[in-house]
């Protein structure tokens, strides 16, 4: 995660789950994400099995130009993507998985923006699956807003482990790493029974050479 509304919410949602798969989505506080709301958004399964908006935050619906509640979330990306997008919030319902997807928007009249989207389960039990996001734009131009955000393509998926993945500095083991200046009782050692070895500063050297 690059943008900081999607490490700030995945951090809201890591505190909430505290341990579980996912939280409940009646532990979802706005008040508690209220600096997101405009960028964020609920989907939710309907009868035919496909994810739609259950809400959507108004800068998030002035970006692509429409009210998004009830929209098909699959029908924002380009043909080719779809299918796979479908995939990816089947798995964040039924598997529980946080998601980043980046992907480039093209605007209605041919600007382009990156953004990042970050999905995360919400436990609404097994008939009721829902997930929660954040979409973020790289940054913030005069035109966004205006000009709808009518096609998106995908530039990169991420699938995480929030169970395994953040712990991975915290669980590492420190290394101790030996002093590069020696100390000077290391200086003050003895070099041994080395004949004729003698210590310069932290450098033994011995005799030898090539013979004449």
């Amino acid at each position: 995660m690059k943008h900081n509304g999607s490490i700030e919410l995945f951090h809201y949602w890591n505190r909430l789950r505290s341990g579980r798969r996912a939280p409940k989505r009646t532990e979802i506080e706005p008040v508690d994400i209220k600096a997101l709301l405009a960028d964020t958004f609920i989907l939710e399964r309907d009868t035919r099995g496909e994810a739609v908006f259950r809400l959507a935050g108004t800068r998030l619906c002035a970006t692509f130009g429409r009210e998004l509640k009830g929209f098909s979330f699959p029908s924002l990306w380009r043909e080719k993507d779809r299918r796979l997008v479908a995939r990816l919030v089947f798995g964040v319902f039924q598997s529980k998985s946080v998601i980043v997807i980046g992907f480039d928007g093209r605007s209605q009249n041919g600007r382009s923006l990156e953004f990042e989207l970050l999905m995360l389960p919400l436990d609404g039990g097994i008939e009721n699956p829902r997930a929660m996001g954040v979409i973020s734009p790289a940054e913030k131009p005069f035109w966004l807003g205006t000009d709808p955000i009518n096609d998106a393509l995908i530039d990169s998926v991420r699938v995480i482990d929030p169970d395994r993945e953040p712990m991975f500095l915290k669980n590492r083991p420190s290394v101790t790493v030996p002093p590069l200046v020696p100390s000077e009782r290391a200086l003050a050692q003895p070099v041994g029974n080395l004949d004729g070895a003698r210590r310069i500063r932290h450098l033994v050297v011995l005799p030898g050479g090539r013979e004449k």
